[in-house]
C-alpha cells in the first residue's frame, strides 16, 4: 500500500514538472484564431515540439510577436523560410499553387461569415471569412526570409498578421515558444453555441 502511495505521488509530481517544462498553458487574448481558437481559450502549448522536430505548415505556433512585446499569440504557419505566398481575394497562393477550400456554409443561417475548409498541403482545417467585408486586407505577394515564418489567423477578416508586417519582421523562429496542441474554449455548459460538449481533456488543435 505504501509503495502503491509512493508511486501515485511520483507521478503526480512528474506530471506537475512536465507540465511546467514540456507543456504550460496559455489564455488567447483575441479571436483572430476562431473557429479553431475563441477568444479566451486556454491552450495547452508543446514546449519541446520544435526541438524534436522541424515547424511544419500547418501548425499552429504560440509565440511572441516581434512588434508586440510582453504579449502571446497564436497563430496558423503558412509559410516556410524560402516559400512563395499570396494572397488576392480570399484566395491563399503557395509557391505559386492556389489552396483548395469547400465551402461549408454560414456560421448561422442568413450570416455573411462563412466557414470554409481549407487545404494546405498536408494539412487540412477550417478557416472563416466575411463575404461582405469592404475588401479582403492583406493583399500582396512575400518571399519568406530564411529564419523566419509566414503565419496568418483562421479567422481571415480579422486576423493581425504576417499579411501587415514587413518581411523583416515575419515571425521568427526564437520567438516561437511552442507548437499549440489541445485547446478548451470557452463556451456555456452544457453545450457550446456550436451544439458540441466542453470535454475535460479539451480539443485537439487541427
Amino acid at each position: 500500500m505504501l509503495l502503491l502511495l509512493v508511486l501515485c505521488a511520483g507521478l503526480a509530481m512528474l506530471a506537475v514538472l512536465g507540465l511546467g517544462v514540456v507543456w504550460k498553458l496559455y489564455r488567447m487574448p483575441a479571436s483572430s484564431m476562431a473557429p479553431t481558437l475563441d477568444a479566451g481559450a486556454l491552450v495547452m502549448v508543446d514546449r519541446l515540439a520544435y526541438v524534436r522536430a522541424p515547424v511544419a505548415r500547418g501548425d499552429v505556433v504560440v509565440f511572441t510577436p516581434p512588434h508586440a512585446s510582453g504579449q502571446v499569440w497564436a497563430k496558423r504557419v503558412i509559410g516556410l523560410p524560402g516559400d512563395r505566398i499570396a494572397f488576392h481575394g480570399d484566395v491563399l497562393s503557395i509557391n505559386g499553387l492556389p489552396v483548395q477550400y469547400d465551402d461549408l456554409g454560414p456560421v448561422v443561417p442568413g450570416s455573411d461569415i462563412r466557414r470554409l475548409t481549407e487545404r494546405l498541403p498536408g494539412r487540412t482545417h477550417t478557416v472563416l471569412e466575411t463575404r461582405d467585408a469592404a475588401g479582403p486586407g492583406g493583399q500582396g505577394e512575400w518571399t519568406v526570409p530564411l529564419g523566419r515564418y509566414f503565419v496568418m489567423g483562421d479567422n481571415r477578416d480579422n486576423s493581425d498578421d504576417s499579411r501587415f508586417w514587413s518581411p523583416e519582421t515575419f515571425l521568427p523562429h526564437e520567438n516561437v515558444l511552442g507548437r499549440a496542441v489541445r485547446a478548451w474554449n470557452p463556451c456555456a455548459a452544457p453545450r457550446c453555441d456550436d451544439g458540441s460538449e466542453p470535454t475535460l481533456l479539451g480539443e485537439h488543435i487541427q
